[in-house]
């Protein structure tokens, strides 16, 4: 209706929303399922895929987006009442779809907040463009300078190619089993110390994050002459005390007798 390349590289990210969007929910409701015989630790990793294509998907729009606009440079100028009035109405709409999706972020449980964030990122970068397109189109029309349009378009390109960057790139490091922020190993590594009262140390301990859950695994060093009720027991404070920390964390403890003690790890307190 107005020829705008800026206008048109706003409407296929929209596009493009609705179909990650669906994703995600798939996703969500993938990631959810409890673990299964042919999934032992669980469907978490869902969320990941999901995110990845979601990534890819914005990747792919921004290159077609990019590839028009340069193909228009030379092109025609916009119709300017059609293209404000298309644009205001669509970034109006997008505002308080942003907002609203904030809003349920914030209140999300835990289960699924990681799936939504790629999908809520996406879409507060979306608003932006909204707004930059709007405003460009509109001093497009004032000025009658018809090269704005397809500039307008590639710099709504670049911002969606960075979005979708950014999305891959962070749930790339989940499927490579990332171990988690140095934040929250250090919360796990106090726990363990806290709660691992009668053992000696806590060493080779390793993390990994996996949508919703938290891997954590390690060995404890326990004096050779305990029972393994005692030994047992110990473990149970520590994974209680790890799940009051972490409650999706998944736990495994490999108990050891003292003289396999590494004084390099978690010493008890």
């Amino acid at each position: 209706m107005t020829g705008s390349i800026a206008l048109m590289s706003d409407a296929l990210e929209s596009t493009v929303n609705v179909a990650t969007a669906v994703a995600a929910l798939i996703a969500i409701r993938v990631a959810m399922v409890p673990a299964d015989d042919n999934h032992p630790y669980g469907h978490h990793k869902a969320e990941f895929l999901s995110a990845v294509l979601e990534g890819v998907m914005i990747i792919i729009a921004a290159l077609l987006i990019l590839r028009e606009a340069v193909h228009r440079v030379h092109g025609a100028a916009c119709s300017g009442g059609a293209a404000f009035g298309a644009g205001g109405e669509r970034g109006g709409q997008r505002d308080q779809r942003a907002v609203v999706l904030e809003a349920d972020l914030l209140r999300a449980p835990a289960p699924v907040a990681r799936a939504l964030v790629a999908d809520g990122h996406h879409l507060l970068s979306d608003v932006i463009s909204s707004v930059g397109v709007t405003l460009g189109v509109l001093l497009a029309i004032v000025t009658g300078w018809a090269v704005l349009d397809p500039a307008l378009a590639a710099l709504v390109a670049v911002n969606i190619l960075w979005s979708g960057w950014k999305v891959m790139t962070s749930s790339l490091s989940g499927l490579m089993d990332e171990a988690v922020d140095t934040a929250a190993l250090d919360r796990i590594r106090t726990v363990i110390s806290e709660a691992a009262e009668g053992a000696i140390e806590a060493h080779d301990l390793r993390t990994r994050h996996a949508g919703r859950a938290t891997f954590i695994d390690f060995h404890l060093v326990v004096d050779g002459a305990m029972s393994v009720t005692q030994a047992h027991d110990i473990c149970d404070r520590i994974e209680k005390a790890l799940k009051a920390e972490m409650p999706q964390a998944q736990i495994a403890i490999h108990v050891e007798p003292d003289d396999k003690a590494k004084q390099s790890g978690v010493l008890v307190l």
